[in-house]
């Protein structure tokens, strides 16, 4: 049976048998961005879309640049950890941003 798995939001495919590795290490997590790069820590990223953040009344505007991000396992798919100018720390979802 060679049905593969696919995730809805990466569009990663797998064969479930090979989930796990031979080695005994974890199988490194792949983030892409909203346009399908893939990110890793330390890059930086643009904001694609204006969003909305609690407590402030002007929000994060399309097109702000963060630097030097962190990728997490964060609730509810905010995979990206940052510090934000003006802003201060907080969590991101990948689908928001593009490599930049």
């Amino acid at each position: 049976m060679n049905a593969l798995v696919v995730c809805p939001e990466c569009g990663h495919e797998w064969v479930p048998a090979e989930s796990g590795t031979d080695s005994g290490v974890a199988a490194e997590r792949v983030v892409k961005d909203s346009v399908g790069n893939v990110l890793r820590d330390g890059d930086t990223v643009v904001v694609v879309k204006a969003l909305k953040v609690k407590g402030s009344p002007s929000g994060i505007k399309a097109g702000t640049k963060v630097r030097n991000i962190r990728l997490v396992d964060g609730v509810d798919g905010h995979d990206i950890d940052c510090k934000i100018d003006g802003f201060g720390a907080m969590q991101l979802k990948s689908s928001v941003v593009k490599k930049g």
